[in-house]
């Protein structure tokens, strides 16, 4: 009996044991540039049939950032064609050991495919270069306003394939910033602000095209739009110490003709006050007042996610330039234009 129990164990032991996993790289780029997002595709066999599905673990790499843990799978008869996508973050990078395992009631034993060293170009670009690498790169829509006296601001929505959006930067550009970006990198999507010179009547940048192997010119003509409700616009808004000395005179004279009326005891005299008491309401409606909560963030763009270029630190009474869906523009003491949420407006 105990011979029988014993050959049982060491019949399942070796079962346990075997090597059911064959790995074998089938793609694999013969260079990589530094910034590049690029893709390794292994080949899997597995001599069992039946598990729940084939795991992988990832160690000794450098210079890469793993951008799916997960491959991206295609199914042949006999086989499973395992995609990996990588971004090369250093000078030198190797690939990492990748080891297989079946996820089964039954544990079987693990393969290791051994990564191997890649070659890594490190890019000379122009001064102009956007630090983009795509397979391709595309701008949707665009717009320019005034930002203040000396600057316009640029928005755009750009989308890419096979590319790290998040690294892009420009030279020479007084403030920049990403307002969204998606998390893929296969196909990314972002919007993303500029701040430039009013001088330039156009904003040309490059980026660098794998497939074609060369930079790639972008222009964005600068075509200053006015709108002053979705965008950041208005840099040149009413003096409202104007406007209230012309508030304050209709007043006074609204004031003159009452005592002129009751001195003369002529009721018609009543009526010339209407015109400026019109007045003294159109201008108010101009120019109105909202209260802002202190701690409320002023963001540059109407974007719960954007960018915030000021906190207030107390209580503000601002004057309201406009409005979009869930936020307030106003005009801050500096004279610069934000974007406040509606959510932060207290009462008076």
């Amino acid at each position: 009996m105990k011979i029988l129990l014993l050959l049982t164990f060491l019949f399942f032991s070796t079962l346990n044991a075997q090597k059911v996993l064959y790995l074998s790289v089938i793609d694999t780029p013969k260079r990589v540039l530094k910034g590049e997002v690029f893709s390794v595709t292994i080949k899997t066999i597995s001599t069992i049939k039946k598990f729940k599905d084939i795991k992988y673990k990832f160690s000794n790499y450098s210079g890469l950032k793993i951008i799916n843990s997960t491959p991206t799978r295609k199914i042949n008869k006999k086989s499973y064609l395992e995609t990996f996508y990588f971004l090369a973050t250093r000078n030198k990078a190797k690939l990492p050991d990748i080891t297989a395992y079946l996820q089964s009631d039954i544990q079987y034993e693990k393969t290791t495919i051994k990564g191997s060293k890649l070659n890594i170009i490190t890019l000379n670009p122009k001064k102009n270069f956007s630090n983009i690498i795509a397979n391709s790169f595309k701008l949707l829509e665009y717009k320019t306003t005034s930002f203040d006296t000396k600057h316009n601001i640029i928005i755009f929505t750009a989308k890419a394939e096979n590319s790290n959006l998040s690294s892009i930067k420009f030279n020479n550009v007084f403030k920049q910033g990403i307002e969204s970006i998606s998390k893929s990198y296969l196909n990314p999507k972002l919007t993303y602000y500029l701040i430039i010179n009013k001088e330039l009547e156009n904003f040309s940048f490059s980026y660098f095209n794998i497939l074609k192997n060369k930079f790639i010119n972008i222009t964005i003509p600068i075509i200053v739009d006015d709108d002053s409700v979705t965008t950041q616009t208005d840099l040149k808004p009413k003096d409202q110490s104007k406007i209230k000395l012309k508030i304050n005179i209709a007043i006074g004279i609204i004031f003159i003709i009452l005592v002129f009326a009751i001195w003369r005891k002529k009721k018609a005299y009543f009526i010339f006050a209407l015109i400026p008491l019109i007045y003294v309401i159109y201008i108010a409606a101009q120019s109105k007042e909202i209260c802002i909560k202190k701690g409320s963030n002023i963001y540059l763009l109407p974007m719960s996610n954007g960018t915030i270029f000021e906190t207030t630190s107390s209580k503000y009474i601002l004057t309201k330039e406009g409005s979009i869906k869930n936020f307030t523009k106003v005009k801050l003491k500096n004279e610069k234009i934000g974007w406040v949420k509606n959510e932060d407006i207290c009462s008076f």
